[in-house]
């Protein structure tokens, strides 16, 4: 591949982090200008870390990193950072925008317009729903005007206007462009190709083609792996039996026992690391609260966003336990400030019935203490402080022993939420609070998910955008407050 048309290239690239956990070893592939890819990978693979390879914030131990000349490159993260969230709009452009001042605000219009989105420029960050945050994120990435365009699960948040937005701007967007992504559906529609970071080898493989054909090449590949390993590993038996025979008849019959030997050893160098998929978390089970009788929750008014301003809207919602109730509406019109206020019991239009433990799940985990280790925060949550019950849900979530010792900031978007799922299970709730769980969470996981709050016996709201997860969940009534 000629060098001008190389808009990035890794060169046996190897990176470690402190506590020794290796993320690349001699890794190396190469992108063209202009290509759009996603980057795929087992869970805690390091996608995120290779992003911030490309972006020069991490710093690769050994190898080279080759960036196109003259190249820019942006990310748009998961998630706002959490000392962004107190900056009005203007201020937090200003953080990204690289040009002179005077020239930020009409910049931030064009991008504006690019997302999709008009919002309040005096209300801080905080104030918008997750969809609008999360088209912030691709538009503070643009305004950088880069060469690289870096997309760390852009999907999350957004309802189907949003993901139809984004999906037409990728497909005319004439840049180079990665995107980490569990959205199968979405990836296919305007990538070509994938870059494949194996959490077992520390490579990087590199396929051409749209993304269900690459899916199917690799999962062809792995059979191939395991069929290969296999017929290895029955020459490995054979090939000891017959050694071990010969050694026991001494004399020259040794040197042929010594000659399998080193055979086996060829054998044994020549099997490959087979590549292996994610773990799944165990099925589990929401304990609902007992000791509890009636109308879990009364909702007779709620406040949504009109015209970025707060109206008041009549209903008349009563729910009592094994019953799910779905909220529908698009992107800011308050779904996440309702649920808040509903969680709180502090909206003068609904009323929790007293005593009824409320388990709250935020699509920002702002509900989990960032300095609490994951032990802590799942032994508050515990009615019966249970040592042994503690750790057998916590493995059940993946999360073993160095997981429970390590701080809640210190985890992944996505082990976040299986914390906020193993504390549900622990605090055994009458009411479940969620907004949109299927954020940030491995797509393996989310049958299982599924099927555990399609059978919570408590009353439970929730918020999601992924109706494919919605037709799992029992719903068995609906509001949308956009009518």
């Amino acid at each position: 591949m000629a060098q001008e048309e190389v808009a990035i290239r890794f060169s046996d690239v190897s990176f470690a982090y402190d506590n020794g956990k290796v993320i690349l070893d001699e890794a190396s592939f190469a992108l063209r200008k202009g290509k759009k890819v996603a980057l795929m990978g087992q869970n805690g693979a390091g996608k995120t870390s290779l992003f911030n390879l490309i972006m020069g914030t991490n710093k690769p131990v050994s190898g080279h990193i080759y960036i196109g000349e003259g190249q820019t490159i942006a990310c748009a993260q998961q998630v706002i950072p959490r000392e962004q969230l107190t900056l009005t709009i203007r201020d937090f452009f200003a953080v990204y925008f690289k040009g002179e001042d005077y020239e930020l605000d009409r910049h931030m219009k064009e991008v504006m317009n690019a997302v999709n989105l008009t919002l309040p420029m005096d209300k801080p960050i905080s104030a918008f729903s997750g969809g609008q945050q999360a088209r912030l994120l691709l538009a503070s990435a643009l305004i950088q005007d880069p060469d690289v365009l870096l997309l760390d699960e852009p999907t999350n948040n957004l309802d189907d206007a949003g993901v139809g937005h984004l999906l037409t701007f990728l497909m005319m967007y004439e840049k180079t462009c990665v995107v980490i992504s569990h959205d199968a559906d979405f990836l296919n529609m305007f990538t070509d190709g994938v870059l494949y970071l194996d959490v077992f080898t520390h490579k990087i493989d590199q396929y051409v083609g749209d993304y269900y054909i690459v899916v199917e090449e690799i999962k062809a590949q792995i059979e191939k792996e395991i069929r290969k390993n296999a017929q290895f590993e029955k020459q490995i038996r054979d090939n000891k039996e017959k050694m071990n025979y010969f050694a026991n008849k001494g004399g020259k019959m040794r040197l042929v026992a010594k000659k399998m030997r080193d055979e086996i050893a060829e054998m044994e160098a020549s099997k490959v690391d087979v590549r292996k998929e994610d773990k799944t978390i165990r099925k589990f089970v929401i304990p609902a609260q007992k000791d509890f009788v009636g109308e879990v929750i009364t909702i007779a008014s709620v406040t949504i966003m009109k015209d970025h301003e707060p109206f008041e809207k009549k209903v008349n919602i009563t729910l009592k336990k094994r019953e799910h109730l779905l909220l529908k509406g698009p992107n800011g019109i308050g779904k996440t400030t309702l649920l808040e206020r509903l969680a709180s019991n502090h909206t003068e239009g609904a009323k929790i019935l007293e005593s009824v433990r409320v388990g709250y799940y935020r699509q920002d985990f702002s509900t989990l203490n960032f300095e609490d280790t994951v032990y802590d925060a799942l032994l508050n949550v515990m009615q019966v402080k249970e040592e042994e019950k503690l750790r057998a849900v916590a493995s059940g979530f993946l999360l073993g022993k160095n997981v429970l010792e390590a701080k809640i900031g210190s985890l992944s978007e996505g082990q976040k939420g299986l914390v906020a799922f193993a504390q549900l299970v622990l605090l055994e709730p009458g009411l479940l609070i969620l907004d949109e769980p299927t954020n940030h969470i491995n797509f393996r996981h989310i049958p299982v998910i599924a099927q555990a709050l399609k059978q919570f016996e408590g009353a439970m709201i929730v918020v999601s955008h992924v109706q494919s997860f919605v037709d799992q969940l029992g719903i068995t009534e609906e509001l949308d407050l956009a009518k």
